[in-house]
């Protein structure tokens, strides 16, 4: 397994099957209901329409991550003496000085938090996150969400 696919903790291809069902609330920002292709996940997400404008019936392809970085090492000490987490602090920087991480590959990334799972059944269970506002919800089989931790910050990136 590669350095970079063991940041990523959940990912697969989504069909969207409804945006903004109850009506649109926000100006910029729509509800979207998808079905995953691989793992029959459904999934809920509030994303900005102008950065990241989407159709009805269209495929995008969806990964949770626990960071952006693409190097190995999470648990080495730098040359500085510094740990891999503040090496990691700079992946990405709006001036371009950062290292090239995961959103290189994606169109969307949001940054957010694991609030909260809900067991439904013994197997289905429902995952959701906050990404300063804008709310996800995955539900599904609690094996495609093993390494979606509970309180554990995350990366959601889109990709058409």
């Amino acid at each position: 397994m590669s350095s970079s696919s063991s940041r990523i903790v959940f990912d697969d291809i989504f069909t969207i099957n409804g945006i903004d069902k109850e009506g649109k609330k926000f100006d910029r920002v729509s509800r979207l209901y998808a079905r995953s292709k691989n793992y029959d996940m459904d999934m809920t997400l509030d994303y900005n329409t102008e950065l990241f404008p989407l159709a009805e019936g269209q495929h995008f392809a969806m990964a949770l991550a626990s960071s952006l970085a693409r190097d190995g090492g999470a648990t080495s000490a730098g040359v500085d003496g510094a740990g891999a987490e503040d090496k990691d602090r700079d992946i990405w920087r709006p001036d371009g000085k950062g290292g090239r991480g995961l959103e290189e590959d994606y169109d969307y990334v949001m940054y957010g938090k694991v609030y909260k799972f809900d067991g439904g059944t013994a197997e289905i269970v429902t995952a959701y996150a906050s990404f300063g506002g804008l709310l996800l919800s995955l539900t599904g089989s609690f094996r495609h969400m093993a390494n979606v931790v509970l309180g554990d910050p995350v990366y959601i990136l889109l990709r058409k």
